[in-house]
Formats: structure tokens, C-alpha cells, sequence
């Protein structure tokens, strides 16, 4: 904590600030990070003195476990979620990607911190003016959009935590997509790590039990990633090249925008512009004559086949980062239903499993599916959870209690996605919060990315069928997994 703390210092120094502004190649983007930093870090430090207080005030005196605790820890959760949420707003950038992240760890966070950040932090997020977007491109491509494009629209289509996408036409007629950076993004990323650590180690050392370091660690690896659009363009190309090589079958139901690479920089990325439905709107592709069930099936295919054989997978997939439209070569049915094909977006994330890790990985799905469980136990043991939390680990991957993870029935780990399961999972992270902050703490970064990226999964099959269950993601993992 106290290296974090020390780096922000020299940092933000006044002297040093100083220093930096006067000899820096753009003295005004510098002075305005020295600027934006301390305050950033006085927001920072305000928000965790008062979460810390009031988790302290809140719960003195009350005996764990009792109604009362609960309904108190409960309240305080529900504050201090909005709380961090309007941290997250008011600093941007880095920020709002990590209440991104919290917002898919369901039931590894507490719930009410969940429902928080999933309600907003894929709504409310900065939007660049178009002065900034034209300062982009001046400094990118040498020339305002209005020259490099025939037409480019100067409100966004949608803007995200790190960037915005804009509709634009070349000047041979093709329609695009132009993903630009948010203004000084790249500057500030350092210190807002600096400052996300500074906040997640005091909260560890005054809550021990609350550690999610592991978080700030996953971030720091990957936000470099993500703002290099160059590389985002390269997984786009890799993913597509996995599903011809190796998953051929299926690779026409995969698509992902053609890149512009001459229009294209680490800060613009200029892409096809893509009509088609988002991946949760059923109206809308069942106006295309595809089938829901049909996308759903698609979707759990296409990450079974990335996490199973590729090894190579896409571990932002949530709604707003997929679509689907008609497969292209596919004719109206007799029913007058289409095929699906699956439009992948932002490739900034991913992450590659080395063969054990993918091999153990596999063995326990298998395992799971099977409810075998001194499989169970050893693939959980070989994947870091270690012989004392390997039942808790088959509990967290699966959203179901060990009672239900052994269960030899054909449908044991099958989600109706009811109140009743919700209460259930809930209670049993509320339950095992300790343990389940000390699993995490032990597992690879990348199986905790595979948990967040299951989660994704279940949404969107939540969000395309009318009664949800997740027997068709169990039964495409088991597919890939026997294919091994």
C-alpha cells in the first residue's frame, strides 16, 4: 500500500509537477494531469475514509449472523456501492472500467455492489466533445476527421469507458465505425491505477477480509492493452484465424469488423460499420427471422470452442459487445427462420490458457458436468484452489451450492434463473465472503477472468430466452471438453 501511496507522491509533488510541466513536448496535457491527479486522489481517499466509517459505525455491536447484522450489513452495502459507483463517474477512465469489472463478478462481490454497477456503468459513460475528437486526429492522422472521412458524424453512436464510436464514410463510399480515444486517456492511466491501489490496500488493511487486489493487479496487466486499439485489431484478426484453423465448422457463424489499418493508429480505430441486432434484443432479431434459442446456443459454442480448444478468449463479451444479424451465405427455412451469425466487438481483453491450464480447466467441466468429485478435487486443486476451498471454487463456477454440484442428476447444475435461485446464491455468498475473498486471492488471474467472462455468458442466455437455463452452455462446454 505504502509503495502505491509513495509512487502517487512523487507524482503528484508540487515540485515535480513543476518540473514535468516545464519540460514536457505538451506542457498543456501535462499540466492538466497534474492538475486532475490530487483531485482524484482527495475524491479517492474521502470515498474509502466514509465506506470505511460507515461499515465500522454500521455494524458495531450487532452479533454476526443475527438479523440485525444482516439488515445493517445489507444497508451499508446498497450506500457504499452508490458511493463507489459515483466515484467511478466522477473520476472516469480507469475508473469506470473497474466498476465494469465489479459489476460482472456476480456473486464473488457482494450482490448489492452488482446491481449497482450493473445498472449504470454501461449508461452513463464519459462522451468526448468534438473539439477533443478532432485534437485525436489532428495528432494521430495529421488532419481533422472531416477531411480524412467524406462524411463523419460528430455525435457518437455510443460511448464507452475508454472511447467512442462515431459513424463515418470513406471517401469511396463505404460506410465505417471510428472508435476514438477519450482526451489524455493514455496520461492518466498510470496514476489512476496508482490511485485505484492506494483505495482497494487501505480498504484490504482495514477490512482483511476484503481483498481484491488481484483486482488492481488484473488492470494494471490490461489497461495497456486496451488502449493500444492496434492491438485490439490484431486479437480481432487472431480470434477469426483461431475459428478457420481450428474450429472450422463453425467459423462463417463468427465474424468480427473488417479493420481500416490505414485509418487506424493505438488511439482511432477505424472498423466496418456493422448493421445488425444487439445480442440481447429479441424483438429485434426475431424481426431478422432468427430464433433466440438459436443465438444462445451459438454464443455459449463460440466461447466454449475459444476456451476449450483455441485457448485464446474474448473475456469482455458482455451484451453491449456482441451482435448478431443473419448468417450471410444462410436461405429463409420453410419456417421462415435464418441462421445466425455472431458479431464479436471490442477485442481489446483477452487472455491466452497455456495447455495445462486449459487442460486442467477442461477436465474440471467435464468433471462438473459429471459430478465427479474426486475430479472435482484434483482439477480444483491443480487450477490454485487449493484441497481446503476446492468445493467452494465448484460452487463459484457453477452458481450452485456443493449440494447441488454433486447432485448425480442429469440437470444438478442446470440455473432457472428464478427468485428463488437468486435468493440462494446470494445467501451463499453473503455466507462464504471470507472464504470466497481468499479463494480469489489464490487462483491465476486468468481463471478469474474465466469466471467473469461465464457470468457474461449467462446474462446474455438470460436475456435471450424466455426461461433461462443453462443447460445449453453445459452441454456446448461438454462438447468442446470431449472433443479435446
Amino acid at each position: 500500500m505504502w509503495r502505491a501511496a509513495a509512487k502517487l507522491a512523487a507524482l503528484t509533488l508540487g515540485g515535480a509537477g513543476a518540473a514535468a510541466i516545464v519540460t514536457s513536448d505538451d506542457p498543456s496535457s501535462t499540466f492538466k494531469i497534474c492538475t486532475i491527479v490530487p483531485l482524484r486522489l482527495l475524491r479517492d481517499s474521502i470515498t474509502a475514509a466514509t465506506m470505511a466509517f460507515d461499515y465500522q459505525y454500521s455494524l458495531w455491536g450487532l452479533k454476526e449472523g443475527s438479523i440485525e447484522w444482516l439488515r445493517a450489513k445489507h444497508e451499508v452495502h446498497n450506500r457504499c456501492a452508490y458511493r463507489l459507483q459515483e466515484l467511478c463517474f466522477r473520476n472516469g477512465g480507469i475508473y469506470i472500467k473497474l466498476g465494469q469489472h465489479i459489476g460482472q463478478l456476480e456473486y464473488v462481490v457482494p450482490q448489492e455492489y452488482v446491481q449497482t454497477m450493473r445498472a449504470s456503468m454501461l449508461k452513463r459513460c464519459p462522451v468526448s466533445s468534438y473539439d477533443q475528437v478532432q485534437n485525436i486526429f489532428v495528432k494521430e492522422l495529421g488532419e481533422p476527421p472531416e477531411k480524412i472521412f467524406a462524411e463523419f458524424d460528430p455525435v457518437p453512436l455510443a460511448s464507452a469507458s475508454l472511447a467512442q464510436v462515431h459513424a463515418a464514410r470513406t471517401h469511396d463510399g463505404k460506410k465505417v465505425a471510428v472508435k476514438v480515444q477519450h482526451t489524455h486517456l493514455t496520461d492518466t492511466a498510470i496514476a489512476d491505477i496508482a490511485t485505484v491501489d492506494l483505495i482497494v490496500n487501505f480498504l484490504h488493511w482495514f477490512f482483511p477480509g476484503f481483498d481484491y487486489r488481484w483486482l488492481v493487479d488484473e488492470i494494471r496487466e490490461s489497461a495497456p492493452k486496451e488502449l493500444d486499439f492496434l492491438f485490439e485489431a490484431r486479437n480481432s484478426e487472431k480470434c477469426l484465424d483461431n475459428f478457420r484453423r481450428l474450429s472450422p465448422q463453425m467459423a462463417n457463424s463468427i465474424y468480427a469488423p473488417k479493420v481500416y489499418w490505414n485509418l487506424s493508429t493505438s488511439r482511432l480505430l477505424t472498423m466496418e460499420f456493422m448493421d445488425a441486432a444487439e445480442i440481447t434484443d429479441v424483438s429485434a432479431i426475431q424481426r431478422l427471422g432468427i430464433e433466440p434459442v438459436d443465438v444462445s446456443k451459438l454464443v455459449s459454442q463460440a466461447f466454449a470452442e475459444m476456451t476449450f480448444k483455441h485457448g485464446f478468449v474474448h473475456c469482455d463479451p458482455h451484451a453491449a459487445n456482441m451482435m448478431v444479424r443473419p448468417l450471410p451465405s444462410s436461405k429463409w427455412n420453410c419456417f421462415g427462420k435464418r441462421k445466425p451469425q455472431l458479431i464479436l466487438l471490442d477485442h481489446g481483453l483477452y487472455k491466452e490458457l497455456d495447455f495445462e491450464t486449459k487442460t486442467n480447466y477442461a477436465a474440471l467441466w467435464k468433471a462438473l458436468i459429471f459430478a465427479d468429485v474426486n475430479a472435482i478435487k484434483e482439477n480444483s486443486v491443480k487450477l490454485g484452489a487449493g484441497e481446503d476451498l476446492y468445493a467452494l471454487f465448484a460452487g463459484v463456477l457453477t452458481m450452485r451450492p456443493w449440494s447441488r454440484v454433486i447432485d448425480p442428476s442429469v440437470d444438478h447444475l442446470v440455473l432457472e434463473g428464478n427468485d428463488g435461485d437468486r435468493s440462494e446464491l446470494q445467501m451463499y455468498a453473503s455466507q462464504y465472503f471470507s472464504q470466497i475473498s481468499e479463494l480469489l486471492s489464490r487462483l491465476p488471474r486468468v481463471i478469474l477472468l474465466m469466471l467473469k467472462t461465464n457470468d457474461c455468458i449467462r446474462a446474455v442466455n438470460h436475456a435471450l430466452i424466455a426461461n433461462p437455463k443453462d443447460s445449453i452452455s453445459l452441454i456446448c462446454n461438454l462438447k468442446a471438453v470431449i472433443q479435446l
